[in-house]
């Protein structure tokens, strides 16, 4: 699905040569089934295994392709992006395979932290016992003779887990479908999605982040301006705060209190004039909460979370270098603006061939190649977001610095109350 090839043709004729690898890995109940039943079996987060075997295999092979397994970078948009971050917290940190680093830099395109509890916490259970039900596996049947009669006895599966591992594959595919997806009403409250594990993922990312158990490397990180329109289309019958509210309750923080819910919504306006996509004015509100909606779970999910770990990383490691932005492509465009995953039109296969996928691009490499986007890109200077705490602001035609401390209240509150925000 992602060539790489345009990347790999810009590379050479810039002087700047990669090698770009893409690495398949399990997605959804094949890769982040949770429960207690996952736990006891060690089989959680085998999407993040997969991702580290791939890294292994680079390690052990791209030098027979003329690569330097000492000069990798990961890079991943959306969910790739929070893979990248799990990816430097794996292993409380250690991302080194035969006494060196599996990587030394890394590209977060939209996502970052997701506070997640564990892996057999409540909703996580409800998870896998309907993908249980779903696959048929929550009883078992077994055949018996009773006088001449063959009967059947009924009754609870002893084993759900080994029986999942025996039904025919389009069974299990579509038990683990049964569960809410991405783009439907419970939006971007995830079914599958990396959990701690107590081993591979021994903490919520925030924690070991902020316990500096992570891979402290030079990164990229940002965002779409209006990352939250795209998950906000399904929720047309919700009309009023307290019915938003009830929403977040049910679908997304069942450890946070109403209260809690109640104080982070009323950080938002309750105004057409506000809310995502955002500069828009009165247009766009295609429901009574729409643009509230789209705000609040762009903040939530990619925006201020990316924010947060940006404060923490660099107080954390102040030395390590990171460079942020923010993309506003498509500022006007009705009802989604700027949109999630809009950046992979406009960047990663360089539809346009216009400033921001050019100069997005030479950032890039000029980043993999020696871990500073502004060495030899030919473009203006992009501050590191330490200094002055600024993101690269990206325009089809232009780009310029731009203060990262927009939506304050909603930051401070979020940071503060992250705690009951796990999903």
């Amino acid at each position: 699905m992602y060539d790489g090839a345009p990347w790999v043709a810009s590379s050479i004729a810039r002087g700047e040569p990669i090698i770009f690898v893409s690495v398949n890995y399990r997605v959804g109940g094949f890769g982040f089934l949770p429960g207690k039943e996952i736990l006891a079996d060690g089989s959680a987060n085998l999407g993040l295994l997969d991702q580290r075997l791939g890294l292994e295999w680079v390690a052990d092979n791209i030098a027979s392709f003329g690569g330097d397994p000492t000069k990798v970078t990961i890079w991943g948009e959306s969910a790739g992006a929070m893979s990248v971050l799990d990816q430097m917290a794996l292993y409380d940190g250690d991302n080194t395979y035969k006494g060196k680093s599996l990587f030394r830099a890394a590209i977060m395109n939209s996502g970052s932290i997701v506070p997640a509890d564990p892996v057999d916490c409540p909703k996580g259970q409800d998870v896998y016992n309907t993908v249980v039900n779903a696959a048929g596996c929550s009883v078992s049947y077994t055949p018996f003779l009773e006088g001449h009669q063959i009967l059947i006895r009924r009754q609870k599966s002893s084993d759900t887990l080994a029986c999942l591992r025996t039904v025919p594959y389009d069974t299990l595919l579509g038990a683990t479908n049964s569960v809410s997806g991405i783009l439907s009403y419970s939006s971007i409250a995830l079914s599958y999605l990396p959990r701690p594990d107590g081993k591979a993922l021994t903490m919520s990312p925030e924690l070991l982040i902020a316990s500096g158990k992570y891979a402290k490397v030079p990164f990229i990180i940002g965002n779409q301006e209006d990352e939250g329109t795209l998950f906000s289309l399904f929720q047309s019958n919700i009309s009023t705060t307290d019915q938003l509210s009830t929403y977040f309750q049910d679908q997304f923080f069942h450890s946070a209190s109403k209260a809690t819910i109640d104080a982070l919504i009323k950080t938002y306006p309750e105004t057409i004039f506000d809310g995502s996509p955002f500069r828009s004015g009165i247009l766009n509100n295609i429901y009574p909460q729409f643009k509230r909606m789209a705000a609040i779970l762009g903040d939530l999910t990619f925006i201020l979370t990316r924010r947060s770990f940006m404060n923490i990383a660099n107080t954390v490691a102040p030395t390590v270098p990171s460079w942020a932005y923010m993309s506003s492509y498509n500022v006007g465009l009705p009802i989604l603006g700027t949109f999630h995953a809009s950046d992979l039109l406009q960047v990663f296969f360089g539809v346009l061939p216009n400033y921001a996928s050019v100069a997005t691009r030479s950032y890039y490499l000029s980043f993999v190649n020696h871990m500073d986007p502004n060495t030899n890109s030919g473009f203006k200077d992009w501050p590191r977001w330490s200094v002055g705490k600024k993101l690269m602001n990206f325009y089809p035609l232009t780009a310029w610095t731009i203060d990262d401390d927009f939506r304050s209240d909603s930051y401070d509150f979020i940071v503060k109350n992250i705690g009951s925000l796990h999903i």
